[in-house]
């Protein structure tokens, strides 16, 4: 996932793009304790997509509290 694909979402979408994983994250975590995951490299990349998403959300934040400053 690329960072100017997220930077395209609305807030609401960036919040369940977020959510959904976190949530992918949170399954292959608890696979890799019983079980060998196909692909381990999968959960670094879920890490990065997160704080990728994460970035992105606090750009348009602190963008929002600028205009509000501003106006």
């Amino acid at each position: 996932m690329r960072a100017s694909d997220l930077r395209e979402m609305g807030s609401e979408e960036l919040g369940r793009k977020l959510a959904e994983l976190r949530d992918e994250l949170f399954k292959l975590r608890l696979r890799r304790g019983g079980e060998e995951l196909p692909n381990p490299l999968r959960i670094r990349m879920l890490r990065r997509d997160i704080a990728r998403c994460m970035t992105v959300m606090r750009e348009k934040q602190a963008a929002e509290v600028g205009e509000r400053a501003d106006g």
